[in-house]
């Protein structure tokens, strides 16, 4: 025995709405009938139905009309259409105009099974629908309360960043010149290559990637401003691609570009002598960036013991093991050329 129903049947066989009104209501059903499309379409703008069942043959207004019509209603129920002729494309057009079900139309109680049976399944076809729709608002919820939640720590991880970067530069800054202060410079540093990750994903609707050409951007003028002076200037010139990547590749490759960017500043040029630093990012393939980092200074020999305290280079490499690749050093035309490949 199925669930009683609130039933709409819109037939202009006299007829078989008789009969169909007749074994549906003793099945349970309440049952309202329509002699043709625009009584049919009033019935159901005027009532509140479970289901409509609509016939495809009818003077006036045929059963697409008729569908087309229901379908703008509000709140418009499933729709079983109903047809006497078993061609498929009559089928297929009801159901890309909005049917859920269609039945072959006949005489008996043959019919009426089959005509419940295509209510049920139209009902169940709904419930996934509402279901399927239910399911995807609570992940869409789920997913915007997880943004602003990955905001807000991404947001407080910058700031404590921020922090943790001022308290180092102050401790540098009382700490006599020489290798110490230094140490504590290059410390700062890196904090802030770290923390302008977090401030571009927290003022980014995408939470998990970063825009690198935005990123490089601000972290080139950090370093410009840290490494320049009237004495010896520091010309670092960025040239990069809108490429976007995952939030711990981009650490990475920060780390890497400030690294490196350093060392130029630092080692290519004289005290006193200013001097260009470039830096490109760019696609590599389909799937990949390449980084090259140059400058027009001295040059260095790569067999040589590292200058400072060689931390800079086992953080490059470190680094660039985390992207899966490494740094290779090139002679420039003047100076030195340091690439790497990676995937996105």
């Amino acid at each position: 025995m199925h669930e009683p129903r609130h039933i709409l049947y819109i037939d202009d066989d006299a007829g078989l709405r008789r009969l169909v009104e007749k074994l549906l209501v003793r099945r349970g059903h309440t049952v309202v009938t329509a002699a043709g499309g625009p009584d049919g379409v009033a019935a159901a703008r005027d009532g509140r139905f479970d289901l409509i069942a609509v016939d495809h043959y009818m003077p006036e207004m045929d059963g697409l009309a008729t569908l087309a019509e229901l379908r703008k209603l509000p709140h418009c129920p499933p729709i079983v259409y109903v047809t006497g002729s078993e061609e498929s494309r009559i089928a297929v057009a009801a159901l890309k105009a909005g049917a859920f079900e269609y039945v072959v139309k006949s005489t008996g109680d043959d019919f009426v099974d089959l005509l419940e049976r295509a209510f049920v399944h139209a009902l169940a076809t709904v419930r996934l629908q509402q279901a399927k729709a239910e399911a995807e608002d609570a992940l869409k919820a789920s997913n915007e309360r997880l943004q602003t939640l990955l905001h807000e720590v991404n947001h407080r991880v910058a700031n404590s960043l921020q922090i943790v970067s001022n308290m180092v530069g102050m401790q540098a800054r009382l700490v006599p010149a020489g290798p110490a202060r230094e140490a504590l410079a290059d410390t700062e540093r890196r904090v802030l290559a770290i923390a302008q990750v977090h401030r571009r994903l927290y003022a980014s609707d995408d939470v998990q990637s970063v825009a690198m050409d935005e990123y490089l951007t601000a972290l080139i003028a950090e370093l410009e401003e840290t490494w320049s002076s009237e004495q010896a200037p520091r010309d670092i010139r960025l040239t990069a691609e809108p490429i976007k990547l995952h939030a711990e590749k981009a650490m990475s490759l920060g780390v890497i570009v400030s690294e490196l960017v350093s060392n130029a500043c630092k080692y290519a040029y004289g005290e006193d002598q200013g001097g260009e630093i470039r830096v490109d990012f760019r696609r590599a393939g389909d799937a990949g960036f390449r980084l090259s980092v140059e400058d027009d200074g001295c040059g260095f020999d790569q067999s040589a013991e590292p200058q400072g305290t060689g931390l800079g280079s086992r953080l490059i490499n470190a680094m660039a093991k985390a992207l899966a690749t490494k740094v290779d050093y090139k002679p420039a035309p003047r100076g030195v050329r340091a690439t790497l490949e990676a995937a996105i």
